[in-house]
Formats: C-alpha cells, sequence, structure tokens
C-alpha cells in the first residue's frame, strides 16, 4: 500500500488491527479479543517504521529496546503509546531532545511514567521534542524536524511535537504529552487533535517540577478523541486522586448545566489574532450559543505585566538549564552543545537578572488575578495560538535570536495563563484551513474545574465531529 495521501498529507491508517480505533475503542477490542495483543503491537512498529522518514517523531536509539509496560490489567491494557523524551522510562535514555547531553539508559520511571501506564499501555518508545522543550516547533538544531502529517511542510508544534504527529498520523490513538507554556495545546492544535493541561497537582508530578518556584509544568496526553482525554484522567485518578482538587470522575459527554462562557480574541500581549483563527473562535462560540451557553465578550483575564514576566521566568529555566544541567540533568550534559533559542534566553535572563524577584510575585498574584476575574464565569473561550500552524524553518531555533524571540512572542500568547495560575485548559480541533491545516480553540476554567472543560468539549465533539487523516 502508499501511505502518501498528497503530496502533503501523510497518515498510517490502514486496515489492520490498529485500524482507525481510537484508544478507547481498541482496549475495548482488545479485551473482547476481537484483536490480539502482539497484533497490535506489531502493527503500531509497521505503521512506525512506514512512517518513521516522513515524520521523523520518534526518537531513535543505538540500542532498541523492547517495549515497556507495567500491567496487562487497566481500560488502556495493551493500548500502544509512545511517552515523550523529557520523562524517564526504565530501560530507555532521556535525551530532552538535546545534543548537549549523552545520556545512559535511565534504571526506573518517573513518578508519572509509573501512573501513565499504571493503565495498562505499553510504551513503544520515546517521541521527540525541542531542546528541553522551551520551542513552540519541534525542531531541534542537531537533526531533522517532526513534520506535521496534516502537511509535511509544517510544524507539529511543541514541546510535544512528536506525540502529536505520531497520534494524527494514526501510528498511536494516545501518546504522552505535558506542558510548561502549551505544550500539550500547541501541538495539538497544529496536529488536529485534543490536548487538555490539567489544573495544577491534578497528575503525579515529577520532581523537576515540584523544584521549580512557579511549577508551570501539567502532564497529560494528546488523543483523537474527548473520550480517550476524559477516560484517561477518570483512571489517573485511580492511581492518584489530589483531595485539595474537585474530583473529575467518569465523563461520559456534555454537560446539562447551561454556563456563562466570556470570549477572548485577541491575546494577552496585544497580538491580534489572524482571520482563520478568528473565525474559528466565532464559530465556536455559535456554536455553544446554540447549545443554550451564554457567551459574552471578556476583558483578558490577567495583568498587562503578565507576558513580560513570564517571558523572564521562561530565560531563568532556561539559565537554570545550562547552570545546572551536569549536576541537575545528566552528568554527560555540554552546555557548549545548546541551541540558539535556549542559549539566547539564557543571556536574557542573564540581562535583566535583577528583574526576577518582583517578576515571581507578580506571576504568583496573577493566580489570585485570575480567579477573580473567573468568579462571574463557568468558561473562557479563546485561541490556542494567535496564527495558523507556522511553516518549518519560521521557529527554528537556527534563526538569530532575536528575530525567534519576537516571533514566538507573537504566535504563544494565550497558552501560558493556564501554567502560571494552574487552571486547567483544553485544546480542540474546531476548524480548518483553506490549505486543509487544522485549527483549535481553547476553553479555560476555574483552577479544579477540568470536568466542566471535557463536559463542553463533549458537546462540542457531538455538535461539529473532528477531522482525522483517517477521513
Amino acid at each position: 500500500m502508499t501511505v502518501i495521501e498528497t503530496p502533503k498529507a501523510i497518515h498510517a491508517f490502514t486496515d489492520d488491527a490498529l485500524g482507525d480505533y481510537d484508544a478507547t475503542a481498541l482496549a475495548n477490542a482488545l479485551k473482547a479479543r476481537k484483536v490480539g495483543r502482539q497484533e497490535v503491537l506489531q502493527a503500531c512498529q509497521q505503521r512506525a517504521e512506514r512512517m518513521a522518514p516522513h515524520l521523523n517523531a520518534v526518537v531513535s536509539l543505538a540500542t532498541p529496546v523492547q517495549p515497556v509496560s507495567l500491567t496487562n490489567d487497566g481500560a488502556f491494557a495493551g493500548v500502544p503509546t509512545y511517552i515523550k523524551d523529557n520523562t524517564d522510562v526504565g530501560g530507555y535514555p532521556t535525551g530532552h531532545g538535546s545534543a548537549a547531553l549523552s545520556p545512559s539508559p535511565c534504571r526506573k520511571h518517573s513518578p508519572f511514567t509509573r501512573q501513565y501506564l499504571d493503565q495498562g499501555m505499553v510504551c513503544m518508545g520515546k517521541s521527540t521534542l525541542p531542546e528541553f522543550g522551551f520551542n513552540a516547533t519541534t525542531e531541534p538544531a542537531h537533526s531533522d524536524p517532526t513534520r506535521n502529517p496534516w502537511n509535511l511542510a509544517y510544524s507539529s508544534g511543541a514541546s510535544s511535537g512528536g506525540s502529536a504527529a505520531l497520534v494524527a498520523a494514526g501510528v498511536v490513538p494516545i501518546a504522552h504529552a505535558n506542558d510548561g507554556g502549551g505544550s500539550i495545546r500547541i501541538p495539538a492544535a497544529c496536529c488536529g487533535l485534543v490536548g487538555l493541561k490539567p489544573s495544577r497537582g491534578r497528575l503525579v508530578d515529577n520532581p523537576a517540577a515540584r523544584s521549580l518556584p512557579i511549577n508551570i509544568v501539567g502532564e497529560g496526553v494528546v488523543t483523537r478523541s474527548v473520550r480517550d482525554t476524559a477516560n484517561f484522567y477518570t483512571e489517573a485518578e485511580k492511581h492518584f486522586r489530589n483531595r485539595k482538587l474537585p474530583p473529575i470522575g467518569k465523563v461520559i459527554g456534555p454537560g446539562t448545566k447551561r454556563l456563562r462562557i466570556g470570549v477572548v480574541v485577541d491575546s494577552i500581549n496585544g497580538q491580534p489574532s489572524d482571520a482563520a483563527t478568528r473565525a474559528t473562535v466565532e464559530h465556536t462560540a455559535s456554536l455553544l450559543a446554540d447549545l443554550g451557553h451564554r457567551l459574552e465578550p471578556m476583558p483578558v483575564p490577567i495583568g498587562d505585566r503578565f507576558p513580560e514576566d513570564f517571558a523572564l521566568y521562561w530565560g531563568f529555566l532556561a539559565s537554570l538549564v545550562r547552570g545546572t544541567g551536569r549536576w541537575v540533568v545528566d552528568n554527560s550534559f555540554n552546555h557548549q552543545q545548546l541551541d540558539g533559542l535556549t542559549l539566547g534566553l539564557h543571556r536574557m535572563f542573564l540581562a535583566n537578572l535583577q528583574r526576577l524577584p518582583a517578576a515571581l510575585w507578580r506571576l504568583r498574584q496573577s493566580i489570585g488575578q485570575y480567579e477573580r476575574a473567573m468568579a462571574s464565569y463557568d468558561a473562557v473561550l479563546m485561541p490556542v495560538v494567535s496564527h495558523t500552524t507556522p511553516e518549518l524553518g519560521h521557529l527554528s531555533p537556527d534563526q538569530p535570536f532575536d528575530t525567534l524571540f519576537e516571533r514566538l512572542n507573537r504566535y504563544v500568547g494565550f497558552t501560558p495563563l493556564a501554567n502560571v495560575t494552574g487552571a486547567p485548559a483544553i485544546a480542540l480541533p474546531m476548524g480548518m484551513t483553506t490549505d486543509h491545516l487544522p485549527v483549535a480553540v481553547q476553553l479555560m476554567a476555574a483552577t479544579g474545574q477540568d470536568r466542566t472543560l471535557l463536559e463542553l468539549a463533549f458537546a462540542l465533539e457531538e455538535a461539529a465531529p473532528f477531522r482525522t487523516l483517517a477521513g
């Protein structure tokens, strides 16, 4: 068979054991013995091999590693998946998308990996990311870019770009992603997927995230269906339940309550959204209004210093990696091999070091500001990013730093708010460009109200079924 559908798009969907199942349907087929576990894993491996030269979404290893699982039980028992290469999986090295590391295989799973694999999934390998997850495109300076299966000339987003490309292309139905400034939602938006950044503390944190002055990192998944995302969080609560947050529980469809939903169309940093993005937000608002919800324009729910404060924190994290990587990340770390974005962020931070204490104070204050702004709203609708998916090279770390930083600020204006405040936010594929690239919207809610977002996502998926490359 040929997997090239057009000169631009590519996918691996075919009539094998994986079919076009989402993760829930595949798990049910495995439980009913309609398909066999080894048959499914073999089909996944064959799809991955066919896609490898086109997508470059799986981390290549010098020594192959066998698939890893923890249990044959669980809601997703036997379902193949990939885990992002900034998260430890026993037997695999963790490369963080960087040429600055030459890591050895990890001796044990990270705490989140255990929560993830406790649902019965089988890790087939590690998915690609940009260096330390700092970029909004998966284009490592030292290797080929990860390509968007909807159009191979375009970015798959980041930092969970490898996972998103694999799910969209049909290699697996669900994959691990994490999000420190939009890294679940941006690749979900680029690749036409569902991506929920959960409330802070909803899932098990890895140690590095817990050690940050402000923990902006949320773990999660990218999927092709709302029910897969909802079922993942239902099962995750069986492994770990944060008693400080309302439970998500079992979400199986739209809610019955009519909600008040704010609408924000232009970026927090003042950047206007492009026409396709604006049209998709407005169309989604109309759908929600038709479903009985009350939609109204909403002021940007945060102070005007937020973008520059977050940019400084972003630089602080890059500087932290550069300065402590050998001791904190891996003893093979060589800062001279870092890419232009990481080094540029480091230099930017050093030039503004004295501003960090005040920036951290304001970022912490934004948590209360956001919660107060949301007191009268059940959710807020906005874009994920300010413009549609860029072509490869537009956000490459090989660009001059000033050019790249300006482009990133113009592109990524909506997502960091949820990371700093700890609020949940979900990306949903609600539109397509004239070039057949996905366009997404984002829904946010108050901290702990993840269930509300999943119920709204079910309603939108039902009203306007999401397109996939499976047809």
